[in-house]
């Protein structure tokens, strides 16, 4: 009974990621999903994953890694052609023929969200904190970024929808946002980048074909959109890759600035990152930043939902509102400047700029 009572919870976990999650979203997904939640035999072989490695979205993604590396063939030519049905049926036997891969590639990995798109708002968030410091040249940290596709940001194109632009027009990585409200997003261009340094827990080689692998099995097989935007980040990012440090940021952070040549400003970019962090994690991060300052200007740039980025002013918004505050601050020596630029909605792809500089 113990054992049923377990494949029943699990059955309405996936039942419920299926019709709400999925729903409208991925519909190979959706057919998937309840298909597993369906299925004794395929709950069975889920539970053999630890609890916490037994989300729909991670087991997905792992089918989906086995289905690119050409270990579910089935699965693979299901998903290409978008067939629902078989692939729900192709989903069931890989996961039953392959159990221990699947669990092996659950344990291993850690499920990452869409990683794309964010140069729109880190693009002229970094410039404007070049512009306050008065740096010629910057060295980029991104922090929590696992691929570091946050790095390309000097090398992409960026379209806003009131025409203006930023980067690169040639660039095979071209990204768009739509600005609302009645500043327009400056047209400042970004000093030279001499430094690019990516920290994580768990970082994410590029140019490593498992790892490249990982990331392009994280999204729905049929988000075509997606999976061509990460393919083309992930590309461009492997043309130039940046170091990568393996850690806790609040310890790694004082190597990272010291891989910054002397000259330039160290500038830390964190999306949607933060709010992975404890509450009292976020308050050492900010005061691992004061003590990296102590000796040369560094700056933050971030991206997080209200109230998650310490001393990053809210604007009176609340929590949970469904946007997020992009924020710019400097630090030097003792002194600290922080304020808000913009707000922004959808991972950066609507932005209202705030501040004419």
């Amino acid at each position: 009974m113990p054992g049923r009572a377990r494949a029943r919870t699990l059955a309405e976990v996936y039942r419920r990621f299926g019709e709400v999650d999925a729903d409208g979203t991925s519909p190979l997904h959706e057919r998937v999903v309840v298909a597993l939640s369906e299925s004794d035999e395929a709950l069975r072989a889920i539970e053999s994953a630890p609890a916490r490695k037994r989300h729909p979205a991670v087991i997905l993604a792992a089918l989906h890694d086995l289905a690119l590396a050409g270990r579910a063939p089935a699965l693979a030519a299901a998903y290409a052609a978008g067939d629902g049905d078989a692939a729900a049926d192709a989903a069931i036997d890989a996961l039953l023929r392959l159990t221990d891969s699947v669990v092996d590639i659950a344990v291993r990995r850690r499920h990452r969200a869409d990683e794309t798109g964010r140069a729109a708002v880190l693009y002229p968030a970094i410039a404007e904190a070049a512009r306050r410091v008065g740096a010629s040249a910057v060295g980029l940290i991104d922090v929590g970024g696992p691929a570091g596709l946050n790095l390309t940001v000097d090398r992409v194109g960026i379209a806003y929808s009131d025409g203006n632009s930023l980067g690169d027009p040639s660039s095979p990585v071209q990204v768009s946002a739509s600005i609302v409200g009645g500043l327009p997003v400056p047209a400042r261009a970004l000093p030279e980048v001499v430094a690019k340094v990516g920290v994580d827990v768990d970082p994410l080689d590029v140019t490593d074909a498992d790892d490249a692998r990982w990331l392009r099995a994280c999204p729905p097989p049929d988000d075509r959109a997606r999976i061509a935007r990460l393919d083309a980040e992930i590309a461009l990012a492997a043309t130039d890759p940046p170091l990568l440090l393996r850690g806790d940021a609040v310890d790694v952070l004082p190597d990272a600035v010291a891989r910054v040549p002397a000259d330039a400003l160290p500038v830390v970019t964190t999306t949607w990152a933060l709010s992975k962090f404890p509450p009292e994690n976020r308050v050492r991060f900010l005061h691992r930043l004061d003590e990296v300052a102590a000796d040369r200007p560094v700056a933050w740039v971030s991206a997080e939902g209200v109230g998650v980025a310490p001393s990053i002013p809210t604007l009176g918004d609340r929590p949970a509102s469904g946007h997020s505050i992009l924020g710019v601050a400097v630090f030097d020596g003792s002194a600290r400047h922080a304020e808000a630029v913009g707000r922004c909605w959808s991972r950066g792809r609507l932005l209202a700029w705030l501040v004419i500089s």
